[in-house]
């Protein structure tokens, strides 16, 4: 599972500097300001969750129910506020005018990232350090 997580955390950094990038270099001029802030909110979260995916290795070892929660929870979370936020950023610029089911999405991406960050709090509590 360590190398799973690390792998997983690679990609999703790589992914999160490539949109970082893109947002801040391709989308100015193209899109309103609200659009920008959106992107970049996407993006900060992004960011957070790959490094507290990445932070889910140092507790791979103890092959903790908990940390498996936590890292599919991140993951899911990431694609569905992450995901949802960067497409409303772009809606207008790909023609995809009918995007009001994302809405919703974002804060059901949210509330996996909470799901996350409670089962780190309690593979914490149970590790034997």
């Amino acid at each position: 599972m360590n190398k799973q997580i690390i792998l997983t955390a690679s990609l999703f950094g790589l992914l999160a500097v490539i949109l970082g990038a893109f947002g801040a270099h391709g989308l100015e001029g193209k899109v309103s300001e609200y659009q920008i802030d959106t992107w970049k909110t996407a993006n900060q979260y992004h960011f957070y969750h790959t490094l507290a995916i990445l932070f889910l290795s140092t507790f791979s070892r103890a092959k903790s129910q908990s940390i498996r929660v936590s890292f599919i929870a991140f993951v899911i979370g990431i694609f569905l506020f992450s995901g949802s936020l960067y497409l409303l950023s772009v809606r207008d610029l790909i023609g995809w005018t009918n995007s009001s089911f994302l809405g919703p999405i974002t804060p059901i991406g949210g509330l996996f990232f909470i799901v996350g960050w409670i089962g780190l709090f309690v593979a914490a509590m149970k590790h034997k350090a």
